[in-house]
């Protein structure tokens, strides 16, 4: 049972539990691995294949983890798995981005963004927050250094944490935009609902863990305890493992296990070409909903302001053309609306 006291001699503060790491090691592994296998069953590997890296992250932590509560003052071992299951956190929510996008695919008209800008812009600000967590991380969990670098890589954490707030916000904007237009329009349907819904509870879990680690890091005191001060003065964020283990291992393994048991691809067609019509109920194949833009003009321009300034944007509403002459259903599986084949269509 913890007590909260600082045990002598280790990084953790804590004597690390033992039992714990096994746990979770083998539990993401096992996520991971139906991942893999629905992966391979859905042909999502770019849509749902970050959920296979992640659980490989948290599997190599915690094992990591499990060889440092055996041995507490390891510097290495407490390096290496901070930086491995903070890293994966981060990437839940690029993988919410993709899948967001898709879900925009599905219903181009009511999108307030192009479909495909969600996550080459949202994508590169979480690159950025990436960089400043691993880096931060690194510094500040790393004893050995001056404490002005270690002070550097706490700020550097901070700042991400701060970062992945913003992006949040925008993100849970665009969805709530989407989502309101749908239901105005009357084209929120199970498929739609099954996939936003989980959508919000993914990230509702990963909110919640990042305003743990928010209060964690702005409340984090001096950790060099060999000038005078009191361990017990510390916030029990950082006295008590258990916090650790709720707020980062368990949420995120219950994200992991979400993602398992409400898969996007239930709710959602393989290919980005297949999209809903207005009535809500046929799904049929278009051309795509392309960006001929340069790049770098798509990521920071993502709502093409440029564009809808000159009209140009209403040459790309291929579903305001009747959609009599688009062709078959796409569940049909038969001729698309650029004449290709279901089967033909590029599946994303």
């Amino acid at each position: 049972m913890e007590d909260g006291k600082y045990v002598e001699g280790s990084i953790y503060f804590y004597a690390p539990n033992k039992g714990a790491p096994v746990f979770f090691a083998v539990a993401f592994a096992a996520s991971g691995i139906y991942h893999a296998y629905q992966c391979v069953h859905y042909q999502s590997w770019r849509l749902t294949g970050l959920y296979v890296f992640c659980a490989m992250l948290f599997t190599a932590g915690f094992i990591v983890r499990e060889m440092g509560a055996f041995d507490y003052s390891h510097l290495i071992k407490f390096i290496v798995t901070i930086c491995l299951v903070y890293a994966a956190p981060p990437l839940y929510e690029l993988a919410n981005y993709n899948i967001l996008g898709r879900i925009l695919y599905y219903v181009p008209y009511h999108s307030p963004i192009h479909p495909g800008r969600v996550i080459t812009t949202l994508g590169f600000i979480s690159a950025v927050v990436e960089a400043l967590n691993g880096n931060g991380a690194s510094y500040s969990s790393n004893l050995s250094l001056p404490k002005d670098k270690q002070e550097m890589g706490k700020n550097l954490i901070k700042a991400s944490l701060l970062i992945q707030i913003v992006v949040i916000a925008l993100f849970l904007l665009l969805a709530g935009i989407f989502h309101r237009r749908c239901q105005r329009s009357g084209l929120l349907n199970d498929k739609l609902r099954g996939a936003l819904y989980t959508l919000y509870a993914s990230q509702g879990l990963l909110i919640i863990r990042t305003i743990f680690r928010i209060v964690e890091y702005f409340s984090l005191a001096d950790l060099h305890y060999g000038f005078g001060q009191d361990p017990m003065t510390l916030s029990p964020l950082i006295r008590y493992e258990w916090f650790f283990y709720f707020f980062e291992a368990t949420l995120m393994f219950v994200n992991q296990v979400l993602m398992n048991v409400r898969h996007p691809r239930k709710y959602l067609p393989k290919s980005t070409k297949t999209y809903l019509k207005r009535d809500g109920v046929t799904e049929v194949m278009g051309p795509g909903h392309k960006d001929t833009r340069p790049f770098l003009q798509t990521v920071f321009d993502p709502f093409d302001v440029i564009g809808i300034i000159q009209g140009k944007d209403k040459q790309k509403r291929f579903w305001e053309v009747d959609d009599d002459d688009k062709g078959d259903q796409a569940s049909g599986g038969v001729t698309a609306s650029n004449g290709a084949r279901k089967g033909d269509v590029e599946a994303v």
